[in-house]
């Protein structure tokens, strides 16, 4: 590139390198997906067209960043882990959050109609990001931890409260009446007055979604005309506990050490 003398600008950008050998966790959140959820009547408490739209995005932001090992989503938000010696834009926070998070948010435009055949998308939604960097294993697992603890504890008190609803409380006589239960209490409503067992609901709900990249076989032919069998990584949606060290000790290529829970 020719040189100017106006160059000199580049000195204002800011040095925004994240540390290296860390764990880097992008996540993203839905701006205001109360309302976009409510305009776009969506069912509650989970709409399943909503929450695929949401990992076919997750899938795609994967198979396009491939430092992106693992990710993790409930509700309007997705969690991108991207490995320690990712070296992605020279780790400059900025290029990667913003790629991330336009990529996503254009893929949620772009497959809104796949998943929603009888809706038309009443203006554009957004996603607000932001990077955390994690210097050990630990760290980043009780990260993970957290969003699908969080997961369970928002999907049991919606469970509930929908539930309340539906049967003819007001939102607000609904909120009253889950006002300071423990979770035992809320399993008791739900079995006691709606003849539903929480741990029969679908694990996307209690559990969120977990993707991560596979290698698997698939068969080919070469110019020999001869069938051959190659490795490829794909991105698998999983919906299982990733709390407890089973699902670690299933994955050691996520490189992520084992310990006791």
């Amino acid at each position: 590139m020719a040189k100017s003398k106006y160059e000199y600008v580049k000195q204002f950008e800011k040095d925004d390198s994240l540390i290296p050998n860390t764990w880097l966790v992008i996540r993203i959140d839905g701006r205001s997906f109360h309302k976009f959820s409510e305009r776009h009547q969506f069912e509650k408490p989970n709409d399943r067209r909503a929450l695929d739209l949401m990992n076919k995005c997750a899938e795609t932001v994967m198979s396009e960043i491939h430092d992106i090992i693992l990710a993790y989503g409930q509700s309007d938000e997705f969690s991108f882990v991207l490995k320690k010696e990712c070296d992605l834009y020279c780790r400059r926070e900025a290029k990667i959050l913003s790629t991330i998070v336009s990529l996503f948010t254009s893929n949620y435009v772009f497959l809104w109609k796949t998943y929603f055949t009888d809706k038309e998308l009443q203006y554009p939604p957004s996603f607000d990001g932001r990077v955390v960097q994690y210097p050990s294993d630990n760290n980043l697992r009780d990260y993970l931890s957290w969003r699908q603890a969080d997961c369970h504890i928002n999907n049991l008190y919606n469970t509930c409260f929908w539930a309340l609803v539906h049967s003819g409380e007001t939102e607000t006589e609904a909120e009253n009446t889950l006002r300071g239960t423990l979770s035992s209490d809320k399993n008791e409503l739900l079995h006691s007055s709606f003849n539903i067992n929480y741990n029969n609901i679908p694990e996307i709900y209690r559990k969120g979604s977990v993707l991560i990249k596979q290698e698997i076989d698939f068969k080919t032919f070469n110019l020999k005309g001869i069938e051959v069998v190659r490795k490829k990584k794909v991105v698998t949606i999983l919906h299982v506990d990733i709390i407890q060290n089973k699902f670690w000790k299933e994955h050691p290529e996520l490189n992520l050490i084992n310990f006791d829970s």
